[in-house]
């Protein structure tokens, strides 16, 4: 069945089911919309009784981990917010870890994102899981969106935040808190007292930001760059997993291809995921007649479902596409969902060298669906795999060469740990640091709590 059409019957076959849980029946809107996009609905049907009747409906029927996770009355005192976070599944089964992804939020903001390729932020972003638990490290900006408040201000990878809103940064770190970095609307400031190297001593001035919606830059950098060996070498940083990333990822790689590049480094360390086409498109300009036709996912949902909405994702092979035998894909704790998923979907059809740290591990996706009453939720519908039938790597993929980032180097630049690494492997210098052996570590709660702080998006969305 064509994806399109699979997508079309999912919506109906979620709204139908809600339909029936909140006592309605027939067409439209005449029952509870909660997941099904329709209009808002009257306000007592945006109660939190009915709206949590109908959540526990959605996830017996549509939760990836629907036989195995909890099943709580929804007819108690608990809130909205506590009685989903009821219905995650806790773990326990050997397979899976619990479930730490599921999530509410805005559909406003939902839309504006992955809809419109905008959000509302200050646009800095800092090192907080780096420097989680350790308060004497200093905070540095890791990254500042392009076209951002932060950007307007003049601040840059490197700057070291001494305080925010008056809080130390040794306390922000304490705490695990970075959730002032995070604005709640538009025209929140933020006050940041600011280090900048200077010629002999840190120059330390105060910027003032107002939080704004601005549009989100998702490929932030591209270059030819040449290895220590003389290697003509691609490098794509490609942030975000939305469909503005398409246009400008498709002309770096045919710049690529006329400059005759023989290796390819994509950056993929702070892209927390999207859309799984996007992420299908990039693999396609990468692996080209290599891949064409063979699968790049399968998107295999809970037992209830996956005879009808198991979706296969296929390579294409654009004219532009560089048809390379290898990639290095840098990657850490932050590559997580649909950018993890394009690393796996390119390693079940081509040499992939992981350089950098592990990654989230996040190999499942969310059908997301709006409540008609101002919320989206992204509950876990599925797992994926590649070609190879790999997945399931919630420990992370692991790196073949470990890195360190040096926060004060600009992203991009040859002598930067992550790229340099790289450029060294594919000289056919090894590794570095190579990654030791045995299981890696499984993000610690703090290390969680930070990316979320963070302003981290998780995201594997089917289209």
């Amino acid at each position: 069945m064509p994806s399109a059409t699979r997508s079309q019957a999912l919506a109906i076959a979620v709204l139908t089911a809600l339909l029936a849980a909140c006592g309605g029946g027939g067409g439209g809107s005449s029952g509870d919309p909660l997941l099904s996009g329709n209009p808002p609905p009257p306000s007592s049907r945006c109660e939190a009784g009915p709206r949590k009747a109908a959540l526990r409906s959605y996830f017996d029927e549509w939760y990836f981990w629907h036989a195995i996770s909890p099943k709580p009355n929804p007819d108690n005192d608990s809130t909205l917010s506590e009685f989903f976070q009821s219905l995650r599944y806790p773990g326990g089964d050997a397979s899976f870890p619990a479930d730490r992804w599921s999530y509410y939020g805005s559909t406003a903001a939902f839309e504006q994102l992955f809809g419109e390729g905008r959000t509302l932020g200050y646009g800095v972003s800092v090192n907080g899981v780096e420097t989680a638990g350790q308060p004497d490290l200093p905070l540095h900006i890791r990254h500042v969106e392009p076209k951002s408040p932060a950007a307007l201000a003049g601040l840059a990878r490197g700057d070291r935040i001494r305080s925010a809103n008056g809080r130390s940064a040794a306390e922000i770190i304490r705490s695990g808190d970075f959730t002032v970095l995070t604005p709640s609307v538009a025209g929140q400031t933020l006050v940041l007292s600011i280090g900048r190297a200077g010629d002999s001593r840190e120059v330390t001035r105060e910027v003032t930001l107002l939080a704004a919606d601005f549009p989100l830059v998702p490929v932030t950098d591209v270059q030819a760059v040449t290895s220590p060996k003389g290697r003509r070498v691609g490098y794509l940083a490609v942030k975000d997993m939305i469909s503005q990333a398409i246009p400008p990822a498709t002309e770096a790689i045919a710049g690529f291809k006329a400059a005759g590049v023989s290796e390819l480094v994509l950056d993929l360390r702070y892209n927390g995921g999207g859309l799984v086409s996007v992420g299908r498109d990039l693999a396609s300009l990468i692996a080209g007649a290599r891949g064409e036709g063979r699968l790049y996912a399968e998107l295999r949902y809970n037992d209830r479902k996956a005879a009808y909405y198991n979706a296969r994702y296929a390579f294409d092979n654009p004219p532009q596409a560089l048809g390379l035998q290898r990639v290095y894909v840098l990657a850490g704790e932050r590559t997580c969902s649909a950018a993890e998923q394009l690393a796996n979907g390119l390693r079940g059809v081509m040499e992939v060298v992981v350089v950098g740290r592990t990654s989230c591990g996040k190999p499942v996706g969310f059908n997301p669906s709006d409540d008609g009453c101002g919320l989206t939720y992204s509950v876990v519908n599925f797992e994926s795999v590649n070609a190879l039938g790999e997945g399931r790597y919630f420990d992370g993929l692991r790196p073949q060469c470990v890195a360190t980032e040096d926060f004060t180097q600009p992203i991009g630049a040859p002598s930067e740990p992550f790229l340099a690494v790289a450029l060294k492997h594919l000289d056919g210098g090894g590794c570095v640091a190579p990654a030791t052996a045995g299981r890696p570590r499984v993000q610690s709660v703090r290390v969680q709590r930070a990316l979320a702080d963070e302003g981290e998006r998780p995201a594997m969305i089917p289209r």
